[in-house]
């Protein structure tokens, strides 16, 4: 898939675990961790907006497009 989740990259940076970043976002662990392996097939924005705004980030930090 040419679209790369580099939301671990951002939690890293921020210190945060996957369980505290859930909470904040109000998404559960299970789909959290979906989304961060990069095996989802979706993401609302109302999800992206809640993560960019808890990880103090673009949504670009957390999505690339790679050929």
């Amino acid at each position: 898939m040419p679209i790369v989740v580099n939301l671990d990259v951002m939690m890293a940076k921020r210190k945060i675990s996957l369980n505290e970043l859930s909470e904040r976002v109000g998404i559960t662990p299970a789909n959290l961790s979906v989304l961060k392996t990069g095996k989802a097939k979706a993401v609302r924005f109302s999800t992206l907006e809640a993560l960019c705004k808890e990880l103090n980030c673009q949504p670009s930090d957390i999505l690339e497009y790679q050929e």
